[in-house]
């Protein structure tokens, strides 16, 4: 008796689906297009030509980063097309803290199953992210690996290039004591903390349909992670920024205390800032403790800024003037601890 012919198919792998998203990824790549964009996409490599006399001591700055489990909620709430802007903030918000402007993204898709309708919205949601950011969407990667993830369940990478001259990158050195901190507010949760988020969920039976503000408990949630590049770009070209810290896993404590230079400790007051009122309702319901949700959830702190003392006002108003909402949340004083104190 003769066995019967296998395919790609039979195992769960759909070749024509994938060729049918590359398709669908073309125009909303070309979108993206910029200075140094090369036709690339369906090839086997990303390319993207440093623009002629752009840069004169260009450095290439990197970064790397995924969404994490924001993307259960995505998937139980079927809503795909915020998640990819989520996943461009958190590379090209990485990046532009050391003053680097992003030049061009890729993108990794796993699945168990491709699904092209959840797919494509997903990708117009990294679209519309490098959009945002100014960055060119040059290529990505869609894996299909049945039996390694669950039936509509998918991960996301992302990866992001930006170029910065090297003079100009803002690292810290300048930083001293005097200094103040700047706090550019969230767009709410961004992208850490939601497995802590999903167990308070999950223990106070909470359902992601309930009424929340003005919306749902779930689009709340869902609200993408805000995109500060062009922002931070325009302050860096018109002050001497000391440092900028992305407030992502760590929280406030964790995360300006990479950019304080030793004997040098960062003071906030936590009265200085509003917090979305998902924070509040996170730590009531979870009966979350105050330090856990500050090295938890960015706690309304999108952004950290540490200018002179000078330069402050200016710094604000370039800001405000680029759509921030900004907060003078702290200062830099002598502290041979190089700690982050948070007063309340």
């Amino acid at each position: 008796m003769s066995k019967s012919s296998l395919s790609y198919r039979d195992a769960g792998v759909d070749i024509d689906a994938g060729d049918a998203l590359v398709d669908a990824i073309k125009p909303i790549a070309e979108r993206t297009r910029r200075p140094g964009w090369m036709e690339s996409i369906g090839g086997f490599g990303g390319m993207f030509e440093l623009p002629p006399g752009r840069f004169k001591e260009p450095v290439l700055v990197s970064g790397t980063d995924g969404v994490g489990t924001k993307l259960k909620l995505a998937i139980e709430l079927n809503k795909h097309d915020t998640v990819g802007i989520d996943l461009v903030a958190m590379c090209v918000n990485d990046i532009v803290v050391c003053g680097a402007e992003p030049l061009f993204f890729l993108d990794y898709l796993a699945t168990s199953k491709l699904h092209n309708d959840i797919a494509e919205q997903v990708i117009a949601g990294i679209g519309r992210g490098c959009e945002l950011a100014g960055a060119a969407l040059i290529g990505g990667e869609t894996a299909e690996m049945p039996g390694m993830y669950g039936e509509d369940d998918y991960d996301l990478a992302g990866f992001c290039v930006g170029a910065v001259e090297k003079p100009e990158i803002i690292d810290q050195s300048r930083v001293a004591d005097g200094n103040v901190i700047l706090g550019l507010a969230s767009s709410g949760v961004h992208s850490n903390g939601f497995s802590l988020v999903r167990k308070v969920i999950e223990s106070g039976n909470h359902n992601l349909a309930d009424s929340f503000a003005d919306s749902t408990l779930g689009e709340t949630l869902l609200t993408p992670t805000r995109i500060y590049v062009r922002s931070l770009l325009a302050l860096a070209k018109e002050i001497n920024v000391s440092a900028i810290a992305h407030i992502t896993g760590g929280g406030l404590p964790g995360n300006i205390k990479r950019v304080i230079p030793k004997e040098l400790c960062a003071v906030l007051d936590s009265r200085q800032w509003l917090q979305p009122e998902i924070f509040q309702w996170l730590k009531i319901q979870g009966n979350i403790a105050v330090d856990e949700m500050q090295r938890t959830f960015n706690c309304g702190i999108g952004m950290a800024i540490v200018v002179d003392k000078k330069d402050a006002q200016n710094a604000i108003a370039i800001l405000e003037n680029h759509g921030e909402t900004v907060f003078t949340i702290g200062h830099i004083e002598t502290n041979d601890k190089q700690d982050v104190i948070i007063r309340s």
